[in-house]
């Protein structure tokens, strides 16, 4: 019996592969979704008249956790 033709080549095969590899890659260097905070939450202080505008955020405060030695 003659077998018949397959119809996935080799080259089809790795094609596949290389566009399935480049598009997991695109994938992962894509920037992720983040949730939008909501409209009123933290509104910008308006700047000191004569400076001294310091202001202990969570943000310092996170960088404080984790800065200590």
């Amino acid at each position: 019996m003659p077998s018949s033709p397959s119809k996935l080549s080799r080259r089809t095969l790795f094609a596949g592969a290389g566009t399935a590899g480049a598009l997991a890659a695109a994938v992962s260097v894509l920037p992720s979704v983040t949730a939008l905070p909501e409209a009123g939450a933290s509104l910008p202080r308006p700047k000191p008249e004569k400076g001294g505008g310091y202001a202990l955020s969570e943000h310092v405060k996170h960088y404080y956790k984790t800065a200590r030695v």
